[in-house]
């Protein structure tokens, strides 16, 4: 019975570190920002194949974790694909305005690869950073709609009315449910931020079917 105790144990261990190898040869994207006197000053995002997702907003942060779709995900990674995984320049040369200092980094088991700029011209690179900036947007409205319904009631329907007027652009909307739900159910928030927490959550639920 020790024997084969110890043989279970070392087949146990043997899945971990294979579980494990597994996780690190997903490939995942990374985008920061780093620009200094805009809010934030800082955004540093990650996404791996599976969809699933952190945000932070400094590096030694506690990130915010979410998960894309699937259609979402997969239309990152073909326009990380559509750049060669960042192995090429991508600023424009162009004399601009600062916009702040953009990283793209493809990361891939032992396969690494980046690319920084400011601006640039390129179609696919213009699009894969609206879909960062997106995704700071979004996690910016969910920040503010969660300190609103922690500690400031009123502020709670200014709140809900910023997400109806960017949901085009919400990434990950499912993430915005659970405080959503908490809004809508809560007679303590005027009835104007209850009705429209409530069209919103029936707006999320319509779209799930194509997230799934």
């Amino acid at each position: 019975m020790k024997l084969i105790r110890v043989h279970s144990c070392a087949f146990v261990a043997t899945g971990v570190v294979f579980a494990a190898v597994l996780a690190a040869a997903t490939p995942r994207i990374v985008y920061t920002k780093s620009f200094p006197g805009s809010n934030p000053e800082y955004v540093e995002i990650s996404i791996d194949r599976s969809g699933a997702a952190t945000y932070k907003e400094a590096a030694d942060d506690d990130p915010e974790t979410f998960k894309l779709d699937a259609e979402s995900t997969a239309g990152i990674f073909d326009l990380a694909n559509r750049l060669g995984h960042f192995k090429t320049p991508l600023e424009s040369g162009l004399k601009v305005a600062n916009m702040g200092a953009k990283t793209f980094r493809w990361e891939d088991g032992d396969q690494k690869s980046e690319v920084k700029f400011n601006y640039s011209q390129d179609e696919n690179a213009k699009a894969l950073h609206d879909w960062f900036e997106r995704i700071t947007e979004s996690e910016r409205l969910l920040a503010v709609l969660r300190r609103a319904v922690r500690h400031d009631r009123l502020g709670v329907n200014d709140a809900v009315l910023a997400i109806q007027a960017s949901w085009r652009r919400l990434a990950a909307p499912e993430q915005f449910l659970p405080l959503l739900e908490q809004v809508a159910a809560n007679e303590a928030y005027i009835h104007m931020a209850r009705e429209r927490a409530a069209e919103l959550i029936d707006a999320i639920h319509a779209i799930r079917p194509k997230s799934e």
